[in-house]
């Protein structure tokens, strides 16, 4: 599919990534070397002479707004992104225009590893909320990939992450109640700290399977109950003993 196929969910529209924002480029020593995300990151395991080496191969620094475009489902392959902070929703479009989310991305993962097997994009990847990430062309991991054995076995534990998140949503938010699967999502949002940031409810209805009225209508359940708490400006809190208890898990 082209870009015509997946418009921009809100925000400044068709904001592909190279006409994102662009806050900068580094080279890749030091880009790792100063992450907050290190112990995350897909470079972890490379020694400081290694970053050294491969410092004058220079990666972009991005950011985008919520509802800005990262890269749209069928673009070339031509970089995977490291998130180092914020999130991002995976959408794929269905022949009949329908979407679905099919996974949220959070700071330390990399998406769009699947460029790296000279495949398009599978994906159209959207900021849910303020996001930094780094753009890796896949002319560079593939050449570090070659020289260093550790980054390969990286980008398998990657692979795997990815891999194992795809199941979690399958098996979690795809079956049950809508009530169920709401439930499981909170779960899932709420998993990094005291409180989140809530999801429209057009994003959970197409993450889950259901509709937004459904969705809205399971959130307010939920909330008149105590079990969802507004701690701040679309910032929520949940009773995670009576999610698990809802959701089954």
């Amino acid at each position: 599919m082209g870009h015509e196929q997946g418009p921009a969910a809100g925000g400044r529209k068709g904001a592909a990534v190279d006409q994102a924002r662009f806050d900068g480029a580094t080279d890749l020593g030091q880009a790792c070397r100063f992450c907050l995300r290190r112990g995350a990151a897909l470079f972890r395991d490379l020694t400081d002479e290694e970053l050294t080496r491969f410092g004058q191969m220079q990666i972009a620094d991005l950011g985008f707004l919520p509802g800005e475009v990262l890269y749209r489902q069928g673009d070339p392959g031509q970089a995977v992104y490291m998130i180092r902070d914020g999130m991002v929703k995976l959408e794929q479009f269905l022949p009949d225009g329908s979407q679905r989310i099919v996974r949220l991305a959070r700071g330390g993962a990399a998406i769009a590893l699947e460029v790296l097997l000279d495949g398009d994009c599978e994906h159209q990847a959207v900021a849910l909320q303020p996001t930094r990430v780094c753009r890796l062309p896949r002319e560079v991991l593939l050449r570090i990939e070659g020289e260093t054995p550790r980054l390969h076995r990286q980008l398998m534990a990657f692979w795997h992450a990815s891999v194992s998140e795809a199941d979690t949503w399958l098996t979690l938010l795809s079956t049950g109640s809508a009530r169920t699967r709401v439930a499981r999502l909170l779960l899932l949002l709420s998993e990094e700290g005291e409180s989140f940031e809530m999801l429209s409810r057009e994003d959970i209805g197409a993450m889950l399977g259901i509709t937004t009225e459904t969705a809205s209508r399971t959130v307010a359940e939920f909330r008149r109950a105590g079990t969802l708490r507004p701690v701040g400006v679309r910032r929520f809190a949940v009773d995670r003993g009576a999610l698990a208890g809802i959701s089954g898990t």
